[in-house]
């Protein structure tokens, strides 16, 4: 099962992470060890989002606690958070996947 965490960073996010970089990476690092962080990073162009996709039994409740004690989010980088379940479908890692013979 999977969960995408939702970040949203304000417009000056290029400058408030730089003094919390380092320790949100770190914890980052450390949940993609633990098998429960896949992929994070900023989206799009500016960036003032991120996305963090995590796996697991209860994948929602993974990326809430991610969040509660993210640097970033304790520090004021991010601006507001939403963890999501994500129902994944297609690719060789979804959680319930569906092909087009099934349907």
């Amino acid at each position: 099962m999977h969960a995408a965490l939702e970040y949203t960073y304000g417009d000056d996010y290029l400058e408030a992470r730089e003094a919390h970089r380092s320790a949100h990476l770190t914890a980052a690092w450390a949940a993609v060890e633990r098998g429960e962080l896949l992929l994070g990073g900023a989206v799009g162009e500016g960036p003032y989002s991120g996305l963090l996709i995590f796996q697991g039994e209860h994948p929602v409740e993974l990326a809430e606690r991610f969040a509660e004690a993210d640097p970033y989010v304790v520090n004021g980088v991010v601006r507001s958070w939403t963890a999501r379940p994500w129902t994944t479908v297609i690719g060789a890692d979804a959680a319930t996947p569906v092909h087009p013979a099934d349907v």
